[in-house]
């Protein structure tokens, strides 16, 4: 495969983009595409040993940031490297794009500029996949802060075959996020999107609140990008502050200390289950190609992780699923 890699897009770029795009050359064996600022990241590519990998360098003279306005950035910097990378997946010289940079620019260029939307979807969405019991995709996840309930059907939609094709869910349970699991709770959009959702032929199990989600009750999880925004920072947050009292904890006493050491190991396995780099990355559904945004605060692994991402959406050709099973409904 060739996998598109906006050098640009992190927080700290290109440092971790470009070793990440590196350890993903390594460890899948594609041709990894640097795309950005061709100086900066032959700098960077100097301290990797590249030999016998498949690594080249498009350069592009702009670059978006994360403090852009997505609108105007997508419009005037017409050579940044989103516009650069989404074009060579556009034109067929890329099969996935994978970014660390600003998702509503990302959103923007995609949309508006470069791949646009498959024909008969109202929005694309953003999935990301918990790394949590049973990893259920919460979608949307922060492209659609106002959505109608036919939209939220289309993310429903979008997320079932995702589920279906990437991971190898038969029939995945679908079920709006709401305040209750009652169909009479939850406001009009969630009122309105159950009775779409319950003649929609997915299989669809009714409303969950949060806690059932994290329970991995449902394979996905369906809600506005506003909620789903929201509730994804709320669970990295309380990762990190629990993450956080538990150090604090064990190294309180000399006997809490040992007993901390003596359970290192399970700790550590706990952390890497619910480290979101693992995942590194979420699809944005419904345009035509496959784009994957990992966080701002990416390092490499996680782009690495990205790449793998984009490998199985590539691989399970998820556009083209999409393009048959929703946009032609």
């Amino acid at each position: 495969m060739r996998i598109v890699v906006d050098a640009m897009g992190s927080d700290g770029q290109p440092e971790p983009d470009v070793a990440g795009g590196v350890a993903a050359a390594r460890e899948f064996g594609d041709e990894i595409i640097l795309v950005g600022d061709e100086g900066q990241i032959e700098r960077q590519l100097a301290q990797h040993d590249v030999s016998g990998l498949k690594v080249r360098v498009q350069h592009a003279s702009e670059a978006i940031s994360m403090t852009d306005k997505p609108s105007e950035a997508s419009r005037q910097k017409k050579d940044s490297s989103m516009h650069v990378g989404l074009n060579l997946v556009r034109d067929g010289e890329g099969d996935a794009f994978v970014s660390a940079g600003n998702t509503g620019a990302i959103l923007a260029v995609a949309m508006l500029h470069t791949l646009r939307r498959i024909r008969g979807i109202k929005r694309p969405a953003l999935g990301v996949m918990f790394p949590i019991a049973g990893h259920p995709m919460l979608i949307d996840n922060g492209a659609n802060a106002d959505v109608r309930p036919e939209q939220l059907l289309q993310f429903a939609q979008m997320g079932s075959l995702y589920v279906e094709r990437v991971r190898g869910v038969q029939r995945p349970r679908v079920a709006l996020i709401s305040n209750g699991e009652e169909e009479g709770k939850g406001n009009a959009l969630i009122q309105e999107s159950v009775v779409l959702l319950a003649q929609s032929g997915l299989n669809y199990v009714g409303n969950v609140e949060p806690k059932e989600f994290v329970r991995g009750e449902t394979d996905v999880g369906v809600t506005d990008g506003f909620t789903g925004n929201i509730i994804m920072k709320t669970a990295e947050a309380i990762a990190a502050t629990m993450s956080d009292l538990i150090r604090q904890e064990l190294t309180a006493s000399p006997i809490s200390a040992l007993g901390g050491l003596l359970a290192k190991p399970a700790f550590e396995r706990v952390r890497r289950r619910l480290n979101p780099d693992e995942v590194g990355g979420a699809p944005l559904l419904g345009v035509n190609g496959v784009v994957i945004i990992a966080h701002g605060r990416s390092n490499a692994y996680a782009i690495k992780q990205a790449v793998g991402q984009a490998r199985l959406a590539v691989q399970h050709d998820v556009v083209a699923a999409i393009r048959d099973g929703v946009a032609a409904g």
